[in-house]
This record gives structure tokens, C-alpha cells and sequence, in this order.
């Protein structure tokens, strides 16, 4: 982030809000779920040119925070995709390695502390409970629906609090 602490915060999830995670769900269909090799093609998703586009036009006004349910073991290969993809440095905030509380428990719990500094101009994310459970928290949310919604995804964001 910039030295500017002015500046408001647009915080944005990576997980089929700026990458597409298509290519990778099979593995989440399978018993038991193949989560190793599920992480592990995280750094071939495509980027998801709609996320790209609202981060980068973002980044003019606010600074830029990732916020990610997947877990702290993918942080490099993560921050070597947001490169690629050219986005705007920014603080990446991840799941603790054996954290597998809900999404919309750990992302809404991540805001609020950003938001007790900052203020927080939007979160960007594609997982509905976790958009109204942010909205319920006062926080302003762009819902990311340019991505195909993955049923499998959607039970690992909220059962079993992995991604």
C-alpha cells in the first residue's frame, strides 16, 4: 500500500473474482477432495478479465487489499499470479494453514479490522454469503458474478472452510 493512509481500501477476493477456478474444480468433485492438487493448480487460472479490470480501474482511487480464503501454504505461488497478471501490490490476507472456519466468518473478521483504520470503499467477491454477511457488517460490496458459480466452491468456502 501507498504511504497515503488517506486513501480508501478496495479489497478484492481471488477465487473466481480475479482468477478463474474452473480448470481446477474437479478436483473438489472427487472423494475424498484432492485439496493439495486442487491449491496446486491455482497458479494456471486464467485471469478473469472483469476482476482485472474493476482492481486496476480501483487502484486510481484506493489502495488495493487481497483478501483470499485460500490457505497461508499458497501465499508464493499466490503473490507470483498476482504479479502476472499485472495487478497492484497490495497486503494479501489468507487463511491460517488449519483456520477452516466459513468465509463469511474469516472475511468479515479481516474487514473489520481493516475498516477500524481505513476506511473500506468495497469488497469485491463472488461467494453471496459472504457478500451479506459483509453487508450486514456496514461494508459496501461488489458482487462478482462474471465467473460460473461452482456448487462444489461454494460448499468448501462455507462447510469446510477451505478456500
Amino acid at each position: 500500500m501507498t504511504a497515503d493512509n488517506h486513501r480508501p481500501l478496495a479489497v478484492f477476493d481471488l477465487d473466481n473474482t480475479l482468477a478463474a477456478t474452473a480448470h481446477r474444480q474437479h478436483f473438489l468433485e472427487r472423494r475424498p477432495k484432492d485439496w493439495d492438487a486442487f491449491f496446486a493448480a491455482a497458479p494456471d487460472d486464467p485471469p478473469l478479465d472483469e476482476g482485472i479490470a474493476l482492481c486496476l480501474e480501483a487502484a486510481g482511487e484506493c489502495d488495493i487489499v487481497y483478501l483470499t480464503g485460500r490457505p497461508e501454504r499458497c501465499r508464493r505461488d499466490t503473490l507470483d499470479w498476482l504479479a502476472a497478471q499485472g495487478l497492484p501490490e497490495g497486503p494479501v490476507h489468507m487463511r491460517r494453514n488449519r483456520d477452516f472456519r466459513p468465509a463469511r466468518v474469516t472475511k468479515v473478521e479481516i474487514l473489520r479490522r481493516l475498516g477500524a483504520d481505513r476506511p473500506v470503499r468495497m469488497l469485491v467477491d463472488d461467494d453471496l454469503l459472504v457478500c451479506g454477511a459483509a453487508e450486514a457488517a456496514g461494508f459496501p460490496v461488489v458482487r462478482a458474478r462474471w465467473a460460473t458459480p461452482s456448487e462444489e466452491l461454494r460448499d468448501a468456502q462455507e462447510k469446510e472452510g477451505r478456500t
